[in-house]
């Protein structure tokens, strides 16, 4: 893309975050004119924290949210977001796993989740001022620094192990779970496993493995045939995953691994757990 230049910088999690940070991204873009993205639904959940101009939400497909930020936490999406970024776009991403939205913001995930919502409206110490010490900091490295800092004098006590339990089987299969097994296995009702899971997580269960099972097949078009990818991530068929591509990326399955959309995993250099491509 012409008239753009970006910088992204990866540096290691520090190992009290590990399980509740993905990673954490130094990104920093200059370009001519504002810059429009879509993103698909994703479990990796960005906070943002911000130093440079202003970023806009456009549309929040199944969400609410749209409007202009400095620093935000994007919460679980049961859809797509569109964004729009400033001429001088410079920020810190961290990669909440949606356990640890509780753990280090202090609020339920089910507060957040299918919305954009202010830094400064969940924790204001992470705010303006800390954006200011953000663009004074000189480094990434000290810029990681201040970040995983702030984070870890946050770290709040563990999930239900319950709820930890329910989304490890959901992730390891990759969302292919059969959540009334799952639920059976923990021997409380599915009202009660729905409630505390959702509450903590932000989505139910069911909800919750949909995202998990598009994210993996996401990773996968462009690699494989959309056939191909379907079966393997457990679609019923081709015309399945489409309507699915649609509902959690905006576009089918074609047009998606085309347009290449940004995700967290891009963000990171990984792919999900479960794609072909490690």
């Amino acid at each position: 893309m012409t008239g753009v230049t970006r910088e992204i910088v990866r540096l290691p999690t520090h190992p009290g975050l590990r399980g509740l940070v993905a990673g954490v991204v130094g990104f920093r873009e200059r370009s001519a004119v504002p810059l429009e993205r879509r993103q698909p639904a994703g479990t990796l959940l960005p906070l943002v924290l911000s130093f440079g101009d202003p970023f806009e939400i456009v549309d929040v497909a199944a969400g609410d949210g749209v409007g202009t930020y400095g620093s935000f936490l994007a919460g679980f999406m049961p859809g797509p977001v569109s964004t729009r970024s400033g001429r001088n776009h410079a920020c810190v991403q961290v990669y909440l796993t949606p356990l640890g939205v509780g753990r280090l913001l202090g609020v339920p995930g089910r507060e957040v989740a299918a919305r954009v919502t202010g830094v400064e409206d969940l924790i204001p110490e992470l705010g303006t001022s800390f954006s200011e010490q953000l663009a004074e900091a000189g480094t990434w490295r000290r810029r990681f620094d201040l970040v995983q800092s702030a984070l870890l004098a946050r770290a709040g006590e563990p999930a239900d192990p319950m709820v930890e339990w329910l989304w490890d089987r959901i992730t390891e299969s990759g969302g292919q779970a059969h959540i009334g097994n799952l639920v059976a296995e923990t021997g409380w009702s599915h009202r009660y496993v729905t409630t505390c899971f959702q509450r903590a997580v932000g989505l139910t269960p069911k909800a919750a493995a949909g995202v998990v099972r598009f994210e993996r097949a996401a990773a996968d078009l462009g690699r494989l045939p959309i056939a191909e990818v379907a079966a393997r991530h457990g679609y019923a068929d081709q015309s399945h995953l489409t309507r699915e591509a649609v509902r959690y990326a905006g576009e089918p399955p074609a047009a998606l691994a085309a347009g290449r959309r940004p995700t967290a995993h891009t963000a990171l250099g990984t792919t999900p757990a479960g794609s072909r491509v490690r």
